[in-house]
């Protein structure tokens, strides 16, 4: 470690940005009309931001070839429908549904509330919108297909008092989906809390479909707001009578809703902008009317959001799919860039205010820009390992945010660059801020609103920040304690402990119903599901695709069967209601019709009349004398939550990988429309930590290229996967899941861990002071105010998503607080704290470093190396 180079890289990329400072300065007007003229001309690819929305919830929030997309693929091509059957469907389907409710809970089935439901069924059938319910909806043997509960009333309401109906199975009938909160006595009905009511439409007949169900919820809509007002009534419910409460819920709506979001965040991004300046002027803000930055803070922003317009605009010209949480990422940049200024204004502090304004820019640029290109570096790097990801959610916002990073960069060393040469002409002139008049040279410390330009006469640079003061005079001694030591430790135990425990109650998968934004009809809809409705799970499909399969074979079906016996035998599965199988109906028939079914040549020659009368002639693929494909369905129970999602997935995937290892193999698929979202749950914490082990290894390279100190890298190591777990453990205490949404946090936070942790190790290992106290002290002073200033800015970025009522923004602001947070605290708090343990960590340079005396002009010290957040600093008392 002591014969270990430093400056193998750093040197000559200073040397290049000190070069490119000086042409800064000469030229100021412009490195800032081109950048303008950049932005504003790849800004106008915004026009096509309307046609580049990409928020289709399957197609963002689903994996890329998921398993169940290509089931799906095999499903529609075996099963064509011909006569509509809800079991039987591919997809959701296109339908709108109730669920009525007793108030406060009370029996549902009373004529009182039946009279009501069935009114509320009338006016939903008599909905006009140029097409009427009977010409739009899906049909079976030329019917309508109507509600199981109604039909067994025959939509009487005194019938349903007098009624004995047994559940979930009633005269071949299945009422789980239809009835839930229920009360039973031997299987008879006693009471029940909601009863569900689903009008599906023909989804060859979209047009017609899609005014209908617009008519449908403006129907439900308006009930809901006539209740609003009068004040009857819980929120979000539709009381349209006097014996019950309505949830309502289309196919459409949850998309409708999902886009819906973007309209909120709209004003957000205004409100966080305000704020970016009023921290950024605040924080560069000085009593001297010459000295202070108040423009530089304001056109540092302003260079932000021209990276977002840039790099936006370009993309939008490319055709990139802009998916909805790409609008999470102007807050983010905003942050981002912010910090960068503030790195840049450190360094240009430091130099000597009485030397040429290209010069202190050269010298601002080979201090600052190594730190702004490792924070790029490292940042970028970690949103491009995002698109390995297979959800195009993730991918579309890794591309956007990148690019607008390489942007910022680019706008920081030119625009903002430029604005710093500008200001600093007029603080050469000794103008005032906001006049730009010259005014009279402070002589004091201080200036003040008549006068100013004050410096320090002995260093000829800028006063000290008071900050600065705070932490080398008050912090850095404390944090050194020996109390203060052990009481650090113990709270690192107690959050490592918390952080541990809370992965263990990580819950994984994107809710839908998460999708919609708070207060939304939808949600209410699915916590009236999740209440009353979850008894009962997916009625799964079983698809049996090899088409040498042998039906009439005794040895063959015998394997069939067990494989079904194995099904059915799942936790997961009901084992009081037996599988639907066509195949169990055709032998049972060719029993009772003496009709030899162990032969091919009768088994097939009475097939497709079997088929047509049964009702079974939509589960077998029987064409040209050939069983190319058929299906069977095994119904699910108890799919509360999204553990159990993820385990009945699991379960029926390895059972039918099983069916395929029998003496006779079967051949087979399970499918059900939502397993397209539950794919998510097989590839979410291994792609979550594929990304994380990559971006890992490249952020260890980069900080071993531009700081290449084994200890430093050692603790680089520790202070991400320590931030990890962190955020990973607190996300779930604060009732966030594993998905598309908290992965890409989960990446990010391996940058900013980079930023935080990297740096004040390696500025703990090269200090020359001689104990280990005193070297924390040391990394302290110069690195603490500028963590505590990205920190601020980059949670300024985005703390107004918490204020958005989508689950998405609000998640990704949890997540980027907690990785500023814990990424802030490791920095200025534990890393300091734990080097401090290992001892010096003397280099042969330190030990061989003459002895100065103490000199009374700072100036003439010998200058010592450091680094500053990002900052390589040559200054001893560069903050």
């Amino acid at each position: 470690m002591a014969n270990c180079k430093t400056d193998c890289i750093e040197k000559p990329l200073s040397l290049v940005f000190e070069k490119l400072g000086r042409v800064v300065g000469r030229h100021p007007f412009l490195f800032l009309l081109l950048p303008l003229i950049v932005a504003a001309a790849l800004g106008a690819g915004f026009i096509f931001l309307h046609e580049r929305e990409a928020n289709d919830i399957e197609d963002q929030f689903t994996p890329v070839n998921g398993p169940a997309k290509l089931e799906r693929v095999t499903v529609v091509k075996n099963f064509p429908q011909s006569e509509f059957s809800e079991l039987r469907l591919a997809s959701e389907g296109t339908f709108a549904s109730l669920i009525i409710t007793g108030l406060q809970g009370e029996n549902i089935l009373t004529k009182a509330a039946f009279s009501d439901i069935i009114e509320l069924d009338r006016q939903v059938k008599s909905i006009s919108t140029g097409n009427t319910f009977e010409n739009l909806c899906a049909k079976t043997k030329g019917r309508c297909m109507s509600n199981a509960i109604l039909d067994i009333i025959n939509y009487n309401a005194t019938e349903i008092v007098s009624l004995n109906i047994t559940y979930p199975m009633n005269n071949g009938m299945f009422l789980g989906t239809t009835i839930g909160g229920v009360k039973l006595n031997n299987s008879k009905l006693t009471s029940a809390k909601a009863v569900r009511l689903f009008y599906f439409l023909d989804e060859k007949k979209t047009n017609g479909s899609s005014d209908w169900l617009d008519g449908f919820l403006k129907l439900l809509s308006d009930y809901t707001q006539q209740k609003t007002s009068s004040k009857v009534s819980q929120r979000n419910d539709c009381e349209l009578y006097l014996h019950v409460h309505v949830s309502y819920f289309t196919s459409v709506s949850r998309q409708n809703e999902f886009e819906t979001n973007s309209d909120a965040i709209i004003p957000l991004f205004s409100v966080t902008y305000i704020l970016a300046i009023a921290i950024a002027v605040l924080s560069c803000l000085r009593l001297d009317c010459v000295r202070t930055k108040v423009w530089v803070a304001v056109f540092g922003v302003v260079s932000a959001g021209m990276a977002v317009l840039a790099s936006f605009g370009l993309l939008l010209f490319c055709g990139m799919p802009f998916a909805m949480t790409v609008e999470t990422a102007p807050f983010l940049i905003l942050g981002i860039g912010v910090d960068d200024m503030f790195i840049m204004i450190s360094c240009w502090q430091k130099t000597e205010v009485n030397k040429a304004v290209e010069i202190r820019l050269a010298e601002t640029y080979k201090e600052a820009g190594v730190s702004i290109t490792i924070t790029t570096l490292t940042d970028v790097l970690a949103f491009y390992i995002g698109l390995m990801t297979p959800f195009r959610s993730v991918q579309s916002f890794c591309m956007y945010t990148s690019t607008a990073l390489l942007f910022c960069y680019v706008f920081n060393i030119t625009f903002f660059g430029a604005c710093l040469a500008l200001n600093g002409r007029r603080e050469k002139g000794n103008r005032h801020w906001l006049t730009c008049m010259k005014v009279p040279e402070a002589t004091g410390d201080d200036g003040g609103c008549c006068v100013g330009g004050a410096y320090d006469k002995n260093t000829h640079k800028e006063f000290e920040m008071p900050m600065d003061s705070f932490f080398k005079n008050y912090y850095g001694p404390f944090l050194t304690r020996v109390w203060v030591k052990m009481l650090v430790c113990l709270i690192y135990a107690g959050y490592l402990a918390a952080s541990v425990y809370g992965c263990f109650q990580m819950q994984e998968g994107l809710d839908v119903k998460n999708l919609a934004t708070d207060g939304s009809y939808v949600g209410s809809y699915y916590d009236k599901e999740d209440e009353f409705f979850s008894n009962f799970g997916p009625n799964v499909m079983l698809v049996i695709k090899d088409d040498k399969f042998q039906y009439w074979n005794t040895t063959a079906r015998e394997s069939l069967e067990l494989c079904l016996e194995s099904f059915q035998n799942l936790t997961v599965a009901d084992s009081g209601i037996p599988p639907v199988s066509w195949l169990s109906e055709y032998m049972q028939f060719g029993q009772n019709t003496v009709i030899n079914l162990n032969n091919e040549i009768q088994f097939k020659s009475h097939l497709t009349a079997f088929l047509n009368l049964s009702g079974f002639s939509q589960d077998v693929n029987f064409t040209n004398n050939q069983i190319h494909a058929s299906r069977m369905f095994v119904q699910t129970v108890n799919i509360r939550t999204s553990i159990d999602e993820k385990n009945m997935l699991n379960a029926f995937r390895e059972t039918a990988e099983n069916c395929g290892k029998l003496q006779t193999p079967v051949d087979l698929i399970v499918y059900h429309p939502t397993f397209i979202y539950f794919d998510q749950f097989a590839v979410i914490i291994s792609n979550t930590i594929q990304n994380l082990v990559v971006a890992t290894c490249v952020m260890l390279v980069i900080s071993l290229l531009l700081i290449p100190n084994p200890l430093c890298s050692l603790w680089v190591t520790f202070s991400i996967a320590s931030v990890i777990v962190g955020v990973a453990g607190f996300m779930a205490l604060w009732d966030v899941s594993l998905d598309a949404v908290s992965m890409i946090i989960l990446v990010i936070c391996i940058g900013f861990s980079v930023d935080f942790s990297a740096h004040i190790s390696y500025a703990f290992v090269s200090s020359e002071k001689s104990s280990a106290n005193e070297k924390a002290t040391d990394a302290i002073n110069k690195l603490g105010y500028p963590i505590i200033q990205g920190a601020v800015s980059t949670i300024a970025g985005v703390v107004v998503l918490s204020a958005a009522k989508s689950y998405i923004f609000r998640t990704f602001f949890k997540i980027m607080f907690l990785v500023i947070l814990f990424g802030a605290v490791h920095g200025i708090v534990f890393i300091p704290v734990f080097l401090t343990f290992l001892g010096t960590c003397s280099s042969s340079r330190e030990k061989n470093k003459p002895n100065y005396p103490e000199l009374s002009d700072k100036s003439e010290q010998p200058v010592k190396s450091v680094v500053i957040q990002n900052v390589w600093c040559a200054d001893p008392d560069c903050p």
